[in-house]
């Protein structure tokens, strides 16, 4: 062996890996990862057992899927692109449209993936601080926007604070955005949105030339471990994307799964429903007992316990909570099952209750 080391890309040997929520022992509940407590819906596992061809290719279009999508929304099947997940086709955008020296926007805290995709295409992340209610502040976003700007991130509702994007902060963002700038709306929670003013991006899709919106099936439609997201957008567009992607990397299963929960939206909205209603609870209940909890669109509520994080996130653990913890800003709690509800408000009482009293200034309020 040699004593020279293989030559890394200096920012990539620095770059952390992606962190996953932590898994929870048989007797705890994890809540750090946004999963649906929910099984695949009824049908959904006799469609993947179905394919059994695991000696063959899947079809590397996803053409099946990806016709009824397009049905679905109003476009044609070359404005929709599959992928593993839409952070797969996050990475495949970067490459797309960005290079050394050219720079991507995105709100800070938002989807901690932003950061590496932005670094392994080789581009400069520029963050924007959100606002105080953790929402994105697109104004100083637009304001952020040079010459130098191939891409502009927006997640709504945004991961891990959990407010969304309204249509009028959305329409006076995209006037300032030079259209040869590509905005990707990052959609992933969608289907949890209850907000009536909040945007949708398929609409806008006819309305904004460099608009892309991104879908997945990970989160609602409870597909975390098949691995299927989407794109809707121009056709130019993911077309380049699609030179980007890395072929056959969406499996049959995944397809199958993704067709067969399609066709029972009615059983999925069922689920959806029950998930915001228990969200809108323990958000309620929270703040009841003093915490600041920013409005809550996800599937997910955030605390922000600043520099008590680490301390709480300990806490939550010890009582059989695995929650997601963010280096001294907050802490993100996904709604899971319903016997975990009452577990983690008395855990949260208990510990909102110890900090304001130990610390007068109350900063978790």
């Amino acid at each position: 062996m040699t004593d020279q080391p293989v030559r890394i890309r200096p920012e990539v040997a620095v770059l952390p890996a992606y962190k996953q929520g932590r898994q929870a022992a048989a007797d705890a509940f994890k809540l750090s990862s946004n999963e649906n407590p929910f099984p695949p819906l009824p049908g959904v596992v006799e469609a993947v057992q179905a394919q059994t061809a695991y000696n063959r290719y899947p079809d590397a279009s996803a053409i099946a899927l990806r016709a009824v999508l397009a049905n679905r929304s109003g476009v044609t099947v070359d404005e929709v692109h599959v992928a593993p997940g839409s952070v797969a086709i996050l990475h495949e955008l970067a490459r797309a449209v960005s290079a050394p020296g050219d720079e991507i926007v995105y709100a800070w805290r938002s989807f901690e993936a932003y950061p590496g995709v932005v670094t392994v295409a080789g581009a400069t992340s520029v963050q924007v601080p959100n606002r105080a209610d953790g929402g994105h502040d697109l104004d100083a976003m637009a304001a952020a926007v040079t010459e130098r700007t191939r891409m502009v991130l927006v997640c709504s509702p945004n991961n891990p604070t959990g407010p969304t994007v309204t249509s009028a902060e959305f329409d006076a963002f995209m006037a300032q955005v030079p259209t040869s700038v590509l905005v990707v709306l990052d959609e992933a929670y969608a289907e949890f949105v209850t907000a009536p003013d909040a945007v949708r991006g398929v609409p806008l899709l006819e309305q904004y030339p460099n608009l892309v919106v991104l879908r997945t099936f990970s989160k609602a439609y409870g597909l975390a471990g098949l691995r299927v997201g989407y794109a809707l957008g121009p056709a130019y567009v993911l077309d380049a994307v699609r030179a980007c992607a890395i072929p056959l990397s969406v499996t049959a299963q995944g397809q199958a799964a993704a067709l067969a929960s399609l066709e029972r939206e009615s059983e999925l909205l069922e689920r959806v429903a029950h998930l915001t209603q228990r969200r809108d609870l323990v958000v309620s209940a929270l703040r009841g007992q003093g915490w600041d909890v920013p409005d809550a669109q996800g599937n997910f509520v955030w605390l922000p316990t600043g520099d008590h994080t680490p301390v709480a996130a300990e806490q939550f653990e010890r009582a059989g909570i695995i929650v997601r913890a963010f280096g001294t800003e907050g802490i993100r709690i996904s709604i899971g099952e319903h016997e975990a509800v009452e577990k983690l408000l008395e855990t949260a009482r208990a510990l909102v209750e110890g900090l304001t009293t130990a610390v007068p200034t109350r900063p978790l309020r």
